[in-house]
């Protein structure tokens, strides 16, 4: 008798077959690549946070982060301190650059107490305070890391996205975008204020720094506006611990 091969139970069979063998050869790929993953995710962290602070291999007009093998040397050498604040108490913690920002607004959600991780580094003889923060833009996250000094006057900040829009939202990881904050102070009149990605923005060349305002891109009022939501919310979380610099 010959064997069907076009029954039901043999298509059945071969399906689950075909299931089985691919989800285990996925299982051990990722399982295998988790190592690596893992890694760049350090690296990439850690050349946002010295990117935020001006540590980079920026040329003219285009961003660039200090390369793979530099960054751990480097990393070590202006980052002098790294906190977790929670609950309002800070404690030190050598790993905070890892906490998963998304997992912990997901927590904050829920009702529990979230965790704020805080970067503290020297450079030329400055303090800067580098956050790093999350929000939505038109089509999924953005998210940034913005340097600060004591007074929470923006000295740096990096910028990036998911899936925004190629050449117009996308444009938020952009030099000439992300060096519009720099020297823009979060505070009006001593309170938090944040800032605002305008379209009606008076000061093209971004020479007011007390505005509270950078230019927006033209085509992407809903990324600005998510990237302002973002710092306005997120970088308001802060405003304790910086009081705490005053005091002390």
């Amino acid at each position: 008798m010959s064997k069907r091969t076009d029954s039901n139970l043999y298509t059945l069979l071969f399906a689950t077959g075909m299931v089985i063998v691919v989800g285990s050869l996925l299982a051990f790929l990722a399982s295998s690549l988790k190592p690596t993953i893992d890694e760049n995710k350090r690296i990439e962290k850690q050349q946002n946070i010295l990117y935020a602070m001006g540590v980079n291999e920026n040329d003219e007009s285009s961003a660039i982060f200090v390369s793979k093998d530099k960054v751990a040397g480097e990393f070590s050498k202006y980052i002098t301190k790294q906190i977790v604040i929670q609950g309002g108490k800070t404690t030190e913690d050598e790993n905070a650059y890892l906490i998963d920002v998304k997992k912990q607004q997901t927590a904050e959600k829920e009702g529990k107490e979230r965790k704020l991780p805080l970067f503290i580094g020297e450079k030329d003889g400055k303090t800067f305070y580098i956050a790093p923060i999350r929000g939505k833009g038109l089509w999924d996250a953005v998210w940034a890391y913005v340097g600060m000094d004591e007074n929470m006057v923006i000295q740096g900040a990096y910028f990036d996205h998911k899936g925004e829009t190629a050449g117009l939202g996308a444009n938020i990881k952009l030099r000439f975008f992300m060096d519009d904050f720099i020297g823009e102070n979060l505070k009006k009149d001593g309170n938090f204020k944040g800032i605002a990605i305008s379209k009606s923005n008076n000061d093209p060349k971004n020479i007011d720094k007390t505005d509270n305002e950078v230019d927006a891109i033209a085509g992407a009022t809903i990324t600005g506006d998510g990237v302002s939501a973002m710092i306005k919310s997120e970088l308001r979380k802060y405003v304790p611990y910086f009081k705490t610099l005053k005091t002390n």
